[in-house]
């Protein structure tokens, strides 16, 4: 029997087949003839969203290229590529994207389709820069859809939770090539809370870091400069030193207030440097982790954050990692969580084979008693009720799906629960 698992090791499938086509045929025949399907990218959804006992469809080896357009602010990339790829194909053709996360293995597609985003307070998720895609129905038929043509399956299917089909292609916007300018240094924290508008506006972006039990954050800020030479790889943190952390906080839960108090303690001067947006952007993250994300709207971020970490710290839960907090542009997206306009991002993590369920859910009734909407691949116990009072347009959204997909090919276990979606 085959078996798949997620990044983190925390979500198991064991799927009848896993196709990898190559060519749209053999895709359209694979789409057409499964009864059940659900595609799947590099696996760093938290939640079950590929989990099957049908066929798990990865793209990653379909062919194709990037096809620039004329004007050069968009580009047809294939939909199956990771970040990583594209952005590698992008740079000598002198193009960038708007904006990533820190780490480039997601596929585009999965990126796209669950509101996946990095920081800053005029960008919006990887899902805003689309504004094309060539989708295949369930009977392995290629619709191309944008905000003209198809314009109600284009809304849907921007951040379409791979719900209405197997998306083939992207057009996405994209920029001419830049360079950046990463500085990582220790801040006290009631600065960086006070300070924080002031510094979000004064960077095209910025984010932190802060450990429950520690004073003091990890403050990031990116923004374009000139180049600067050649260009050295440096991690932004320590992976080395933090693993070992984790491993005793993992042994040891009662000494994490002082490991991360340590932690913050050991951390050397400014960090500087510069390099290929793309470069600067993506990290290496090889310490697991289980990962919880709700995005609250601006105005209450800051007051949400001091509440968490203050709960965490009252109630000495032992969580392990870092919350890391970034601002997101609103948009018009239907399930987008930044619909209602720009959002602190909350991230609450826990180091891989700690226990994370209780430790999540009383974090979470902080986020969401604060009007938070969760990021769709990241953990969150969201109901149908839940669902449809967050978002206003998920009944059109599951219209169209309803219409693209009557048998529910494209649904699985999880989104017929959480959307009460029958058949």
């Amino acid at each position: 029997m085959t078996e798949w698992s997620n990044w983190s090791g925390s979500v198991v499938a064991h799927p009848a087949a896993v196709a990898r086509p190559r060519g749209l045929d053999e895709l359209a025949a694979i789409v057409a003839g499964a009864r059940r399907l659900r595609p799947v990218g590099a696996g760093h959804s938290f939640m079950p969203l590929c989990q099957t006992e049908g066929t798990l469809l990865s793209l990653a080896d379909l062919e194709g290229d990037v096809e620039v357009a004329a004007d050069r602010r968009s580009v047809w990339a294939p939909a199956g590529w990771s970040l990583a790829r594209l952005t590698d194909a992008l740079w000598p053709e002198g193009l960038s994207l708007y904006n990533q996360g820190d780490v480039n293995p997601q596929a585009l597609a999965g990126a796209a389709a669950t509101g996946t985003h990095g920081t800053g307070e005029t960008l919006g998720s990887i899902a805003t820069q689309v504004t094309g895609v060539r989708l295949m129905r369930a009977d392995g038929t290629l619709v191309t859809c944008d905000a003209q043509t198809e314009p109600a399956l284009f809304q849907a299917q921007r951040l379409g939770l791979g719900l209405l089909g197997v998306a083939v292609a992207m057009r996405i916007a994209v920029l001419p090539a830049y360079h950046l300018e990463e500085r990582v240094e220790r801040w006290p924290l009631a600065v960086v809370l006070d300070r924080f508008d002031e510094l979000a506006a004064a960077s095209r972006h910025m984010e932190f870091w802060v450990f429950p039990y520690a004073d003091h954050v990890i403050l990031k800020r990116l923004h374009p400069v000139e180049p600067e030479g050649p260009y050295r790889h440096a991690n932004d943190v320590n992976e080395g030193a933090f693993r070992v952390a984790c491993n005793i906080s993992r042994r040891r839960p009662g000494l994490i207030p002082m490991l991360q108090r340590g932690m913050m303690h050991a951390i050397g001067g400014p960090k500087r440097r510069v390099g290929p947006a793309y470069r600067i952007f993506a990290q290496e993250r090889t310490v697991r982790f289980e990962e919880m994300e709700y995005e609250v709207p601006r105005a209450d971020g800051l007051a949400t954050l001091r509440e968490a970490l203050g709960y965490v710290r009252k109630a000495r839960l032992p969580l392990s990692f870092p919350f890391e907090v970034r601002t997101v542009a609103g948009d018009d997206i239907w399930l987008s969580p930044f619909h209602a306009g720009p959002c602190l991002s909350i991230s609450v993590h826990q180091y891989a084979g700690m226990p994370w369920r209780d430790e999540f859910a009383a974090v979470e009734s902080i986020l969401r008693g604060a009007g938070g909407r969760p990021h769709w691949a990241k953990r969150h116990t969201l109901d149908p009720a839940s669902a449809h009072a967050l978002y206003p347009r998920l009944a059109d959204f599951l219209a169209v799906r309803r219409d693209v997909d009557p048998e529910g090919k494209f649904v699985n276990a999880f989104f017929g629960r959480l959307f009460a979606i029958r058949g």
